[in-house]
Parts: structure tokens; sequence; C-alpha cells
């Protein structure tokens, strides 16, 4: 799709013609949905965020102010909401027949899995227990993918200050998570 086409679609979907994001978002959609899939790894669930994504971009279009950036735009829309949803589903305990088909030398043993939940929990329960800042700045960057740029405005701190906090809240939660391991042994 060229830039001028792009453009004129797109402030016609801000006006409200749903034929123009219908295009945009045929157009779009298996960008989306590789996207989605790279962070999910599960075709329904990728193609439920991208539905998702869908959406959301419909509902904030109109705050775009400037057309020629929507397709970094949808796509960081639909980078966290995949982000988001991995985060928020249940860690998989079995895979299904993958778990019965198991071979020596797999990726993703059933082991494989249940130790990565187990980092995963025990990750979380180590920001539980960081102050709030070092929490909020860590789930920031690490979990909603803002940009240094976006958690400087969110923060209303300078860029400078976010990189500090960034490297102090990661060495308070290596703290944090090397105190776990010493209590479990």
């Amino acid at each position: 799709m060229e830039d001028s086409e792009l453009i004129e679609l797109v402030q016609l979907a801000q006006r409200g013609d749903r034929e123009a994001f219908g295009r945009l978002a045929a157009c779009y959609q298996p960008t989306l949905f590789a996207i989605a899939l790279r962070r999910l790894r599960n075709r329904a669930e990728a193609y439920e965020t991208v539905q998702d994504v869908l959406i959301q971009a419909m509902r904030k279009l109109p705050q775009l102010r400037e057309p020629e950036r929507f397709a970094g735009w949808i796509r960081q829309i639909a980078v966290r909401m995949s982000i988001n949803r991995a985060v928020r589903r249940p860690p998989d305990v079995s895979h299904g027949n993958e778990a019965v088909n198991y071979t020596e030398g797999a990726e993703n043993s059933p082991l494989d899995c249940l130790l990565e939940s187990e980092r995963a929990a025990a990750v979380w329960g180590g920001l539980s227990r960081l102050r709030d800042l070092d929490r909020k700045t860590l789930i920031a960057f690490y979990v909603e993918g803002r940009s240094l740029k976006e958690m400087s405005d969110d923060f209303a701190s300078p860029v400078g200050t976010i990189k500090r906090r960034l490297h102090t809240a990661r060495s308070r939660l290596r703290e944090e998570l090397g105190e776990l391991e010493l209590q479990t042994a």
C-alpha cells in the first residue's frame, strides 16, 4: 500500500468510515498475526489477540495525530496486547499430546515448561516484594514493553533517571531473587 493511500484510508477511518478501516485491517492482519504468534506461540490465542488489537485500534484511531505513522502505531498495539495476554494467562502445566509424545532432546519438554513457570512465579514474587516505584518501573519496561521515552513521559522524569531506576530496580530484584534461593536451599 502506498503512503498516500494509507494516509487517505486512515483519515477516512478516523472520520468513521468502516469500509476504510476494514481495508486497513485486511492489509495489516497478517503482520499483526505474526507479531502475536511470535509472542504467544499459540495460533488460537494469536488470532484472538489480533481481533482485540483491531477493536482497540478502531476505538483509539481518532487519537492518532499522524496518519502516516499508522503501521508502527498498530504494530505497537499488537506487541503490547500480546505481551499482556502472555503475562496474564495461567502457566501451561501440560501441552496436551505434546506431553504424551515427548521425546529425548525436545526443546520444550514438560520439565522445561514446569521450570519456566516456577521461574516466572519466582520473578513475580520478587517483584511483589519490591518498592512500588521499582516494581512499576520494571513492569512498565519489561512487561508492558514501554520505551524509555514513554516511561519518561509517564513517570515525569528524564530518560537518564529512568535508566538509573531500571538499573537500580534490576539490582534490587536480583537481590530479592538471591535471598529467595538462599531460603529454599
